[in-house]
C-alpha cells in the first residue's frame, strides 16, 4: 500500500499565518511595488489554477509518465526516451509517489543508472561498440582538468585493486578451510 499518494485537490494555496521574520516576505505585496501593477488585474481565481487558455496539447505518441500531483498534461513533454525494460518498471513505481518523497526520486536515480547499462547492451546487441572515452568527455576533462582527472582515475584503480585483493583474499580463506 502506498501510503503517500497525493491528489491535486489537497494542492491549495493556503497564505495564513505570520511570516513578517522572514527576510523580504511580502515585498511585492505592497500594489505600489508590484512592476506588473497597475496592467495585471488581481482576482482569487489564480489561487485555484489556470488563469490563462492553455495552449494546444502536445500529441501523445507514447507511454508518459505524469506526476500525480498533477491532474493533466502539461502542455509539452519530453518523449525522446520513453520508459522501457527493468528501468522503465522502476519508473513507472516511482511515479506512484508524490513529488516530495525518496519513494520517488531514489527509484528514479536508480532507474537512470539501470538505463546506462540497458544502452550498453543495446549498443553492444546492435553490433556497436561504444567508444567510453568520448562519449564520457574524458578527452576534455584531460585537456582542461588533468589533474582531476588523473585523481578519479587513481582512486577508482586504488579500491578496484583493495576490491580484487579483497575476493582474493576471501576465495584463499574459503580454500584453505575447504581442503582441511
Amino acid at each position: 500500500m502506498i501510503t503517500d499518494e497525493t491528489n491535486p485537490s489537497e494542492f491549495k494555496n493556503i497564505r495564513g499565518g505570520d511570516h513578517s521574520h522572514i527576510k523580504g516576505w511580502g515585498i511585492d505585496a505592497d500594489p505600489n511595488n508590484d512592476p506588473t501593477y497597475p496592467m495585471k488585474k488581481r482576482t482569487d481565481v489564480e489561487i485555484e489554477g489556470y488563469t490563462w487558455n492553455r495552449p494546444p496539447l502536445q500529441e501523445k505518441n507514447v507511454e508518459i509518465l505524469r506526476s500525480v500531483e498533477r491532474f493533466n498534461d502539461t502542455a509539452a513533454f519530453g518523449t525522446s526516451v520513453p520508459p522501457s525494460g527493468l528501468s522503465g518498471a522502476i519508473r513507472r513505481q516511482a511515479y506512484k509517489y508524490s513529488e516530495s518523497s525518496y519513494g520517488r526520486w531514489l527509484p528514479l536515480v536508480l532507474a537512470d543508472r539501470i538505463n546506462v547499462f540497458e544502452g550498453l547492451f543495446d549498443d553492444l546487441m546492435k553490433g556497436y561498440v561504444p567508444n567510453t572515452f568520448a562519449e564520457r568527455g574524458w578527452a576534455a576533462e584531460w585537456k582542461h582538468n588533468r589533474t582531476s582527472f588523473v585523481t578519479k582515475i587513481a582512486v577508482t584503480a586504488a579500491v578496484a585493486t583493495v576490491i580484487t585483493a579483497f575476493l582474493i583474499q576471501k576465495k584463499k580463506k574459503k580454500r584453505m578451510y575447504s581442503v582441511h
